[in-house]
């Protein structure tokens, strides 16, 4: 699929750190060209959540 015709879905779900530690460790073994910018985003929002004291664990 070409950037052009890229679709984007949200996937509102709630992951504990556990499973984002696990689903990055998964991404890690695949070449660094196909994962990074997926890892950063899971990165960015990780950080926003833990540094952020109004976020709530519901």
């Amino acid at each position: 699929m070409s950037d052009s015709q890229e679709v984007e879905i949200l996937l509102d779900m709630k992951f504990t750190l556990d499973e984002v530690n696990t689903i990055l460790k998964a991404l890690s073994k695949e070449p660094f060209k196909d994962v990074f910018e997926l890892i950063g985003k899971i990165n960015e929002q990780a950080s926003l959540q833990l540094n952020d004291p109004t976020t709530t664990n519901q």
